[in-house]
């Protein structure tokens, strides 16, 4: 592009950043509208009540009332959507809920999950993190907010500190990669089928993640390492390495991760930044291995299971509530052990 003609480039950018705010202004109107639809629908025509003899016909009334007046936009369905926004998100939770970065989609999304940390962690992770309605949809369908370590404590909120646990997931889920539950993939077969979606990777992976390398080469002075994939997040400081398993979690697989972040502390890791976090994705994990090896003591390395297709509800449901009570037993034998200490 010629030198004289750059004026071209930027003020068609000019133009299209304005569009881009109008657009996002209206769209943030019409959200606040639909709210404050559905505070005048409970607090007058239902009298504050969440359900009402009267209310059907109410919603019926009015919804003529403003078809007529208005045209498309304000159907029986649609009027109840706007009651049930507001008492998803009443006025105490105002302030907090309503985000210009998130359109009607996603509150649609958001406001039929029932765990109100849930919403507002849904609601922050949106806005934050610019998740479109899509991204949205899958992470409440794979349960994203409960599949986190944390989530047995609850993760992290908005103005809450963070730990490294409001990062780790158990089980994490790889249905973007189109396999079925049969497959049967060998660990680079894996590690390929990942980076060959790495978007969907990093998105399942959560905030913070940036992708430094596959096979990643670390060396000593006599041998040299390979680690299946290398991390670094910017968001915890600090390199984060994964080790892929299609198989059973051994000691010796624990072993060797925790050698991997040791040498990754000593050779790799810049002053300033946090010890190197070492992740064991397997298919299946052993709880004598995990109870009995470095993981039990370690603040830095996890072993969690992943799937590669999206599991049914129940089942991951299940999956979660194992996890729960498998580490609820763990923290249980931990203060146990520390109250026996001298």
């Amino acid at each position: 592009m010629k030198p004289e003609r750059n004026y071209i480039a930027e003020i068609r950018g000019i133009i299209t950043d304005a569009r881009t705010k109008a657009y996002a202004a209206v769209n943030f109107a019409m959200v606040e509208a639909y709210w404050l639809v559905g505070k005048r629908i409970v607090e007058q025509e239902q009298q504050g009540e969440k359900r009402a003899a009267y209310g059907e016909k109410v919603v019926k009334e009015l919804s003529v009332a403003l078809t007529a007046e208005f045209g498309k936009g304000f159907s029986i369905a649609n009027l109840k959507n706007f009651r049930q926004f507001y008492l998803a998100f009443p006025e105490d939770q105002k302030s907090y809920a309503l985000r210009s970065q998130l359109t009607w989609t996603h509150y649609r999304l958001i406001m039929r999950v029932e765990d109100p940390k849930a919403r507002a962690y849904y609601i922050h992770e949106c806005a934050e993190q610019q998740w479109s309605s899509r991204v949205l949809e899958r992470n409440i369908n794979t349960f994203y907010y409960q599949r986190l370590l944390s989530s047995q404590q609850n993760p992290a909120l908005p103005d809450e500190k963070q730990t490294v646990l409001d990062f780790i997931k158990d089980p994490y889920v790889f249905e973007f990669l189109d396999i079925t539950p049969a497959w049967p993939q060998l660990e680079k077969d894996l590690e390929t089928a990942l980076l060959s979606n790495l978007q969907q990777f990093l998105l399942e992976l959560g905030k913070g993640f940036t992708f430094l390398g596959r096979q990643f080469r670390i060396s000593t002075e006599t041998e040299h390492f390979f680690i299946d994939l290398v991390f670094y997040n910017y968001l915890l400081k600090c390199f984060v390495l994964i080790d892929l398993k299609t198989g059973k979690l051994t000691h010796q697989d624990v072993g060797q991760m925790d050698m991997y972040r040791r040498m990754f502390d000593d050779l790799k890791k810049p002053e300033g930044d946090n010890p190197t976090i070492g992740i064991l994705l397997c298919t299946e994990k052993s709880e004598t291995v995990v109870k009995y090896s470095v993981i039990s003591d370690s603040a830095h390395l996890f072993a969690t299971k992943y799937k590669p297709y999206l599991p049914t509800e129940a089942e991951l449901i299940a999956e979660i509530e194992r996890e729960k009570l498998w580490l609820a037993q763990r923290m249980e034998e931990k203060a146990k052990n520390e109250k026996q200490e001298p």
